[in-house]
Protein backbone atom coordinates (compact mmCIF):
# COMPACT_ATOMS: atom_id res chain seq x y z
CA UNK A 1 0.00 0.00 0.00
CA UNK A 2 1.54 3.03 -1.00
CA UNK A 3 1.34 6.68 1.06
CA UNK A 4 0.14 9.82 -0.31
CA UNK A 5 2.77 12.60 -0.47
CA UNK A 6 0.41 14.38 2.22
CA UNK A 7 -0.05 10.92 4.94
CA UNK A 8 4.01 11.33 4.36
CA UNK A 9 4.35 14.18 6.02
CA UNK A 10 1.35 14.07 8.32
CA UNK A 11 3.59 10.27 9.65
CA UNK A 12 6.66 12.33 9.76
CA UNK A 13 5.04 15.58 12.02
CA UNK A 14 3.88 13.63 14.12
CA UNK A 15 7.23 11.23 14.56
CA UNK A 16 8.78 14.79 14.76
CA UNK A 17 5.92 15.75 17.61
CA UNK A 18 6.42 12.15 19.59
CA UNK A 19 10.24 12.50 19.46
CA UNK A 20 10.30 16.32 20.45
CA UNK A 21 7.41 15.42 23.61
CA UNK A 22 9.62 12.51 24.79
CA UNK A 23 12.78 14.19 25.51
CA UNK A 24 12.04 14.97 28.69
CA UNK A 25 11.48 18.04 30.84
CA UNK A 26 12.77 21.21 31.04
CA UNK A 27 14.57 22.80 34.83
CA UNK A 28 13.22 26.09 34.74
CA UNK A 29 14.88 26.76 37.50
CA UNK A 30 17.84 27.39 35.68
CA UNK A 31 16.59 29.39 32.94
CA UNK A 32 15.04 31.74 35.12
CA UNK A 33 17.13 35.14 37.05
CA UNK A 34 16.82 33.94 40.27
CA UNK A 35 15.26 30.53 40.24
CA UNK A 36 17.19 28.40 42.55
CA UNK A 37 20.38 27.00 43.35
CA UNK A 38 21.22 25.64 39.94
CA UNK A 39 21.51 29.11 38.98
CA UNK A 40 25.09 30.75 38.46
CA UNK A 41 24.01 34.25 38.77
CA UNK A 42 22.17 33.63 42.27
CA UNK A 43 24.19 30.89 43.86
CA UNK A 44 27.31 32.83 42.90
CA UNK A 45 26.20 36.09 44.89
CA UNK A 46 24.96 33.90 47.83
CA UNK A 47 29.01 33.33 48.36
CA UNK A 48 29.88 36.45 47.42
CA UNK A 49 27.67 38.12 50.21
CA UNK A 50 28.82 35.07 52.77
CA UNK A 51 29.83 37.12 56.53
CA UNK A 52 28.27 40.34 55.20
CA UNK A 53 25.70 41.63 57.25
CA UNK A 54 22.13 42.71 56.34
CA UNK A 55 23.62 46.25 56.80
CA UNK A 56 26.74 45.88 54.57
CA UNK A 57 24.41 43.91 51.73
CA UNK A 58 22.14 47.10 51.46
CA UNK A 59 24.95 49.58 51.39
CA UNK A 60 26.62 47.14 48.71
CA UNK A 61 23.26 47.05 46.78
CA UNK A 62 22.99 51.09 46.33
CA UNK A 63 25.89 52.36 46.06
CA UNK A 64 28.49 49.92 45.14
CA UNK A 65 26.40 47.30 43.14
CA UNK A 66 26.71 49.09 39.93
CA UNK A 67 30.09 48.95 39.47
CA UNK A 68 31.40 46.12 41.01
CA UNK A 69 28.85 43.55 40.32
CA UNK A 70 26.38 40.95 41.57
CA UNK A 71 28.70 39.06 42.94
CA UNK A 72 31.84 41.85 43.09
CA UNK A 73 33.41 40.20 39.74
CA UNK A 74 33.78 43.70 38.40
CA UNK A 75 31.60 45.14 35.58
CA UNK A 76 34.05 48.29 34.57
CA UNK A 77 37.10 46.48 34.41
CA UNK A 78 39.57 44.07 36.07
CA UNK A 79 40.25 46.88 38.48
CA UNK A 80 36.94 46.98 39.74
CA UNK A 81 36.68 43.12 40.65
CA UNK A 82 36.33 43.11 44.86
CA UNK A 83 36.50 38.94 44.79
CA UNK A 84 39.77 39.26 46.44
CA UNK A 85 40.06 42.69 47.82
CA UNK A 86 41.69 41.45 51.24
CA UNK A 87 44.64 39.92 49.57
CA UNK A 88 45.88 43.08 47.97
CA UNK A 89 44.07 45.71 50.03
CA UNK A 90 44.75 46.22 53.69
CA UNK A 91 40.81 47.62 55.60
CA UNK A 92 42.57 51.01 56.39
CA UNK A 93 43.47 51.03 52.04
CA UNK A 94 39.80 49.88 51.51
CA UNK A 95 38.28 52.63 53.68
CA UNK A 96 40.40 55.43 51.95
CA UNK A 97 39.22 54.12 48.60
CA UNK A 98 35.88 54.09 49.92
CA UNK A 99 35.71 57.32 51.42
CA UNK A 100 38.19 59.56 48.89
CA UNK A 101 37.63 57.99 45.76
CA UNK A 102 40.27 57.68 43.37
CA UNK A 103 41.50 55.83 39.50
CA UNK A 104 38.19 56.18 38.19
CA UNK A 105 35.83 55.93 41.88
CA UNK A 106 34.08 58.13 43.07
CA UNK A 107 34.44 58.81 46.94
CA UNK A 108 31.11 58.13 48.96
CA UNK A 109 32.90 59.82 51.63
CA UNK A 110 29.77 62.09 52.00
CA UNK A 111 27.20 59.91 50.98
CA UNK A 112 27.80 57.23 53.39
CA UNK A 113 27.59 57.58 57.18
CA UNK A 114 31.81 56.64 58.44
CA UNK A 115 30.00 53.33 59.99
CA UNK A 116 28.66 52.07 56.88
CA UNK A 117 31.73 52.90 55.09
CA UNK A 118 33.76 50.60 58.00
CA UNK A 119 31.36 47.74 57.89
CA UNK A 120 31.86 47.50 54.36
CA UNK A 121 35.88 48.28 54.62
CA UNK A 122 35.64 45.64 57.02
CA UNK A 123 34.12 42.87 55.01
CA UNK A 124 35.65 43.04 52.10
CA UNK A 125 39.13 43.19 54.02
CA UNK A 126 38.38 39.33 54.91
CA UNK A 127 37.94 39.19 51.06
CA UNK A 128 41.21 36.91 50.50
Amino acid sequence: MRMSQAGIRAAAAMLLIAAIAGCGSVDKTAEQPFGGAKNSMASGQAEAFTGASEQVQSVYKQSCLSCHGNSLEGRVGPKTNLQKAGGHLTKEQITKQITGGGNGMPGFGGKLKPEEIDALASWLAEKK
